[in-house]
């Protein structure tokens, strides 16, 4: 299952559970549709792998399976 990260790990944007722009890698490194469109080229700057629109996860299953509350911060960070 997913971990939901809550964060852009270029910008530290916040991602809620339920943000449609949030955009994963297969490795679940996590970014805002901005910060994808307009400085990674649609790659992931860790594996270099495509960053698709992560899913969002119905409420029910939220509520058993909540999302990460980890935030992470990847080398392509321009905090």
């Amino acid at each position: 299952m997913l971990e939901l990260r809550p964060n852009c790990e270029c910008c530290d944007k916040d991602l809620p559970p339920d943000s449609s722009d949030a955009r994963i890698c297969s490795f679940e490194c996590t970014f805002c549709v901005e910060c994808v469109e307009t400085r990674l080229d649609h790659r992931c700057p860790n594996c270099s792998g495509e960053l698709v629109r992560r899913p969002i996860r119905p409420a029910a299953a939220l509520a058993r399976h909540p999302a990460s509350t980890t935030r992470h911060l990847s080398a392509a960070s321009t905090r």
